[in-house]
């Protein structure tokens, strides 16, 4: 089954600093029909303006990865790390026992495009932990590239961030006349987002900003209509 939210169907809040799309219940956005999709909790699109962005603020007990679009993420905390985040990479932050993180665009004129996907743990009380890679279009052109896995010698993959739950996160650059395949067992599911362009999954036609929430589909088959990028979760 594929539930098919078009982009104009998620909560938009534009704060004048910041424009973002929820596509779960969260701030001031609370929908009880809409508060996960197994253990994924927060899915934001977020375009920050420059010289701006997020105060300190703290989580705990969550899988926090970041996605950068364009623009460039500025972010430290109470750990010791600092550092910024360029367009194709990818920042886990495992909050663990409790991390306190600023996260801001540094620009003088040019926006912030990220997203942020927050994934509930397996594990509650872990260290806390950060780390970041850089996925360059290439690697993901024409496949589904794992960047982030399951924590674990035996689940974790090569050259991949890795959190504390049971889930990968692919993403695709791909081009009309390409496909990409994604097989899922039987008890798992798949969220896939459209970032940019157009794409068929197993027929039904999606959108830039559309998302597909994907159950008792064994095989997932992407067909871009047009140049397009997305994100695929494959979750329990």
């Amino acid at each position: 089954m594929i539930e098919h939210i078009e982009a104009a169907e998620r909560y938009h809040a534009d704060h004048g600093w910041l424009s973002t799309w929820h596509h779960f219940s969260f701030s001031d956005y609370f929908d009880p029909r809409n508060v996960q999709f197994g253990p994924l909790r927060v899915f934001n699109d977020d375009i920050v303006q420059p010289a701006s962005g997020f105060p300190p603020h703290s989580h705990r007990d969550m899988e926090i990865v970041t996605y950068v679009l364009e623009g460039e993420l500025e972010h430290h905390d109470n750990q010791g790390h600092r550092g910024r985040v360029q367009p194709g990479e990818v920042q886990v932050m495992s909050a663990g026992t409790g991390i306190t993180h600023a996260e801001r665009n540094p620009s003088a004129s040019t926006p912030l495009h990220l997203l942020q996907m927050w994934i509930m743990p397996r594990t509650r009380g872990l260290k806390p932990r950060w780390e970041q890679q850089r996925f360059p279009r290439e690697a993901r052109h024409g496949r589904l590239l794992p960047v982030v896995t399951a924590s674990g010698a035996a689940a974790a993959g090569a050259g991949t961030l890795q959190i504390d739950q049971d889930a990968t996160l692919y993403v695709a650059s791909l081009e009309p006349g390409q496909s990409v395949t994604h097989t899922t067992a039987a008890d798992r599911r798949a969220y896939l987002f459209v970032i940019s362009g157009a794409v068929a999954v197993n027929g039904t036609e999606l959108a830039a900003g559309d998302q597909a929430r994907i159950t008792e589909e064994p095989t997932i088959r992407v067909e871009p209509r047009a140049a397009s990028e997305l994100v695929l979760i494959d979750l329990p």
